[in-house]
């Protein structure tokens, strides 16, 4: 979804013949949730060893976070201003996990550090850190193909983090959704009607049967379309750290089947869904208990979408530049899964 602060770039930012041209740096305005003026750029980037700036522009694809694109002398990075949902306190894990998994051999931006030794500082008034810049574009209509490969570089991911010393807990999980849902719920039949019934109705089902102790450890867990990069057909990255954690690893597959497998209007692409998973377990078998809990999973997985998305969209500040995600999408979603009664229905073969 891109939720979270996608450090995404437009292609048109690969490689642009313009950027090495201009004697000084062109600056694009686009919607961003922080403006940063020059003169607090320059500052900003007077600390580091990155190069002369060339072209600064704002990427719009982040709903979380306010995200640059910078060219310099020296390369291409991506500039984020942490907003919202992301904690201060949350940077460090997610900084030390890039680094981690980067050099574990995994595609995935690296944190610029200044000179200092510092991949965290201030900008605006807000935590921001620069990273590597990935090759590659988003697929916006993912094939069979695209969800065989993300499988298999979601369990590489989960390889890669299996020796990363620190842990933070998932703060959407189950024990955040009915919070979530009071902010919400008495407008949500404003959004969608019998929404509110729906959810609650959702709401105690997964309370009562979440799965415990299933196998784990540094997920993703936002591992949309926007997330994930492709050369061609070989995907070349993973991007947007900002809401990993620490969890079931059945459950950040369950996100990338609602993220990639389910068309907006809630049509299920079973053998999309299938691919992804054989991608998985040819790196990584599932181990029966996470095959058994994968349909609770994926409900689990659309509910907490739905209900971030449908906070969002009823809290639109005025004039606010980013456009929130429609809930809908999710919610549409969820009636397939409420009929799912075991893994085959998502196309893993018994």
């Amino acid at each position: 979804m891109g939720s979270l602060g996608s450090t995404s770039a437009s292609p048109t930012f690969i490689g642009d013949p313009n950027a090495q041209k201009n004697p000084e740096p062109e600056r694009e305005h686009v919607a961003v949730y922080t403006e940063v003026s020059d003169a607090a750029l320059s500052e900003f980037l007077s600390a580091y060893d990155i190069g002369s700036l060339l072209s600064f522009k704002g990427i719009a694809e982040g709903v979380e976070n306010s995200n640059f694109f910078l060219h310099t002398t020296q390369g291409s990075y991506i500039l984020t201003l942490y907003e919202k949902r992301v904690r201060a306190g949350d940077l460090p894990f997610f900084i030390g996990l890039m680094e981690h998994l980067s050099a574990r051999g995994l595609a995935c931006p690296q944190p610029v550090r200044d000179r200092a030794g510092t991949a965290l500082g201030q900008l605006c008034g807000r935590p921001a850190a620069i990273v590597s810049f990935l090759e590659g574009v988003s697929v916006k209509t993912p094939g069979v193909g695209h969800c065989r490969e993300l499988g298999r570089a979601l369990a590489e991911l989960h390889a890669a983090g299996a020796d990363f010393g620190m842990m933070r807990a998932n703060s959407l999980s189950v024990e955040s959704w009915r919070p979530l849902f009071a902010q919400a719920e008495a407008q949500a039949d404003s959004v969608e009607p019998g929404l509110a019934e729906r959810t609650r109705a959702d709401l105690a089902l997964l309370e009562a049967s979440w799965p415990k102790n299933l196998p784990g450890g540094v997920i993703h867990a936002d591992l949309f379309t926007d997330n994930v990069f492709f050369i061609g057909d070989a995907l070349s990255g993973l991007i947007d750290f900002y809401f990993a954690c620490t969890d079931a690893f059945a459950y950040d597959l369950a996100v990338c089947l609602n993220a990639w497998c389910f068309e907006a209007d809630g049509r299920f692409h079973r053998d999309m869904a299938a691919a992804l998973i054989a991608g998985y377990e040819a790196v990584r078998p599932l181990e029966p208990a996470e095959v058994a809990a994968l349909p609770i999973l994926c409900r689990g997985a659309a509910l907490r979408f739905m209900l971030t998305r449908l906070v969002d969209w009823l809290n639109v500040p005025p004039g606010a530049l980013v456009k929130p995600k429609d809930p809908r999408e999710f919610d549409r979603r969820l009636t397939f899964h409420r009929q799912a009664r075991d893994a085959r229905d998502y196309g893993r073969q018994a």
